[in-house]
């Protein structure tokens, strides 16, 4: 391991996170580790299980209330511990976790998503809180390591459950989702599209290709209702979200065999839809479309995450602000990109954004972030700090 004198302490930090395998639900102690520190400098910190035996998740809510008590201003840091799969472990150059340096960037599981953000986070902080002791504003760290599982069920969703039977006041949340396309500080996500998803069955008749008239292709019902569906505008988007896309993901159908009309298909399809539309009203769109054609089917749906946004305001200034002292750089707002848990942290905080690191290589083998970009991460968190709570 590097763990070497030459790197700053976010960047020895992130190398430590690394070391710890974390894949979901395993937080591999990093969230003690974190807790360990923030006691240091007078956080009350909490652990939060959920889940059950087979995925027991690990939850961290953790808080330093300034000098104004609880009537001040609350910053949160918000993101995950856990990491995704590395994948083909020959496909790596290097153990996916054991950090290791090559042309100035830092490789290994989870360095962009997201243990550099959560290494900045602390290092942030404590600077902070070193420099500012008695600072009028609040700092809380929100930390799950169940954001990469495919429920999300047991992490940030149950916290949020929680402050709010506690009527915790949250003023404003960075969640350290890796969100920079070209180069670092250029994009900063102010909110999320919805997913709504669904399983269509259209049910026929199987019957002999030779003798069509004594069955029923559900293909051949379903193929119009798919191509109108595909050919809607569901909506206009607005000033924040481009329009409503609908997509098919699966169509499943048919016995294998050349001369059988099938008596079943089976389609998914899912939505990701802006705040200028609701699951409901497209769910009402697409069953009117069904039974104007006729069709006999049955279908269920899911609502994956809601749409939420947090419209240029004070967060997205300061924040901006602080990019461009830090890096030059003129970060733009976007709300492109799947869902996170800012969906669950909207309900109870009024301002939301996500920003960290590049994310070209999150999710893939050889995982990586460029060295001086977990620095300036760092810097643009406790610059944020600075100005929206330090006084």
């Amino acid at each position: 391991m590097l763990f070497s004198d030459h790197f700053t302490p976010t960047q020895l930090l992130t190398q430590v996170m690394i070391s710890h395998p974390s894949v979901t639900p395993i937080d591999g102690g990093l969230q003690e580790l974190i807790a360990k520190r923030l006691r240091a400098i007078e956080f009350e910190c909490e652990t939060m299980m959920s889940g059950p035996d087979d995925f027991r998740v690990t939850n961290l809510w953790a808080i330093r209330h300034g000098a104004a008590g609880k009537n001040g201003p609350c910053l949160v840091f918000a993101g995950h511990t856990d990491v995704v799969p590395t994948g083909p472990l020959e496909k790596w150059q290097t153990d996916p976790f054991t950090p290791s340096i090559r042309d100035g960037k830092l490789f290994g599981r989870g360095a962009a998503d997201m243990k550099s953000s959560l290494a900045a986070f602390v290092i942030a902080t404590e600077e902070f809180v070193q420099k500012n002791p008695n600072h009028q504003g609040s700092i809380a760290f929100l930390l799950t390591s169940d954001e990469e599982g495919p429920t999300n069920t047991d992490g940030t969703v149950v916290v949020c459950q929680k402050l709010a039977e506690r009527q915790t006041k949250l003023d404003f949340c960075i969640v350290g989702e890796p969100t920079c396309s070209n180069r670092f500080g250029d994009v900063i996500k102010n909110g999320r599209r919805g997913s709504l998803s669904a399983k269509l069955t259209v049910k026929g008749i199987q019957g002999h290709v030779a003798y069509p008239h004594l069955a029923q292709n559900p293909i051949h019902d379903i193929s119009p209702v798919l191509s109108e569906l595909a050919n809607i505008q569901w909506d206009q988007g607005n000033e924040y979200f481009p329009p409503t896309t609908w997509q098919v993901s699966n169509f499943h159908a048919g016995t294998g065999a050349t001369n059988v009309i099938p008596g079943v298909a089976v389609i998914d399809f899912n939505f990701r839809f802006a705040t200028t539309s609701t699951a409901q009203g497209l769910i009402d769109q697409v069953t009117k479309i069904l039974n104007k054609h006729q069709i006999q089917y049955d279908i269920s749906w899911n609502q994956s995450g809601e749409p939420f946004l947090t419209p240029q305001g004070e967060l997205c200034q300061v924040l901006q602000s602080a990019i461009l002292a830090e890096v030059g750089v003129h970060a733009e707002l976007s709300t492109t990109g799947g869902t996170s848990d800012g969906r669950f942290i909207s309900k109870i905080c009024p301002q939301v954004v996500e920003f960290g690191p590049i994310n070209a290589s999150i999710h893939q083998v050889n995982e990586h972030i460029a060295l001086p970009d977990i620095e300036s991460l760092k810097n643009i968190y406790r610059r944020t700090l600075e100005l929206l709570i330090s006084h």
